[in-house]
């Protein structure tokens, strides 16, 4: 996504929610203008990684990766901290066998972008996909209930294909700090209402929805400055590996490497999460730097 867009837009949903008075509209757009000015611009943007991982020769687990600038990994400082890097890297080792990575995902998509990404995963057969979408939704002012549908479609057309769906929903957009209040509980509010129709859309389409809103904010909160990018709007590669903490297990429930009832329900975290808490670095990223 683009920060200049995201706290425009942002302002001018606010100010058509509830039919605000014109001197509250225009406060809100003068914190957006401020707020624009106090985000960094990012130094490294990196293309994704995509190839085998692990390669022992045998025949690879197929994740492809979908959405906007979360799932792509913009912020990070080396495309080895990418989610869908770190994701590959894992499935790969709860698998036991090579995982491919192709990454569809494109910085600033919002679901309505997600047709022509799902057209091109499909033609290569993905057997598990990850799906991270909604910020952008909001920025554009794309409405709740038309956002989740278009959702729900495009897992659908995954699922007929045979492919596992976990969708990351939209982010809470209340946790950007550059972002003053109340222009900041405007994005809130509109961010949790798309994520909670993003997971009745999901679930109807035979996806899995993670709540990243739920499971991430409050440690987003708590550790802003190891959290965010240099920006202080995009997760850092510390962020990332949150994250992925919590998109691991429904991964590999999805890709049948483990039964559903392993798989953790929100909102507990995933294994990856919980040896994060226990030594901040799960083996599997521990080993990435051996």
């Amino acid at each position: 996504m683009t920060v200049l867009r995201t706290l425009r837009a942002v302002a001018m949903t606010a100010a058509t929610l509830g039919g605000l008075s014109g001197a509250l509209a225009g406060l809100l757009n003068e914190q957006g203008r401020r707020a624009r000015t106090a985000i960094g611009v990012l130094e490294h943007l990196w293309p994704a990684p995509d190839g085998v991982y692990f390669d022992d020769g045998g025949d690879p687990v197929r994740l492809a990766v979908l959405g906007d600038s979360m799932a792509v990994g913009v912020g990070v400082t080396h495309p080895s901290q990418m989610p869908g890097v770190l994701l590959a890297q894992a499935l790969a080792e709860e698998a036991a066998r090579p995982v491919r990575l192709s990454t569809y995902a494109i910085s600033g998509s919002t679901t309505r972008d997600l047709v022509p990404q799902v057209d091109a995963a499909v033609r290569d057969a993905p057997q598990v996909a990850l799906i991270i979408i909604g910020a952008n939704d909001v920025t554009s002012r794309i409405g709740v209930r038309e956002s989740a549908s278009l959702l729900g479609r495009q897992v659908r057309r995954l699922r007929s294909a045979g492919c596992g769906v976990v969708v990351g929903t939209c982010p809470d957009l209340g946790i950007v700090r550059p972002i003053p209040q109340p222009l900041r509980w405007v994005g809130r509010r509109w961010s949790l209402r798309l994520a909670a129709g993003q997971t009745a859309a999901v679930e109807r389409a035979g996806g899995v929805p993670v709540s990243l809103a739920n499971l991430l904010a409050p440690e987003f909160t708590a550790r802003h400055a190891d959290m965010f990018s240099s920006d202080r709007f995009h997760p850092s590669a510390v962020g990332y590996e949150a994250a992925a903490g919590v998109l691991l297990a429904p991964l590999c429930q999805v890709a049948g490497l483990w039964p559903a009832w392993a798989a953790p329900s929100s909102p507990l975290r995933s294994a990856a999460a919980r040896a994060m808490q226990r030594s901040r670095t799960p083996a599997w990223l521990r080993r990435r730097h051996v």
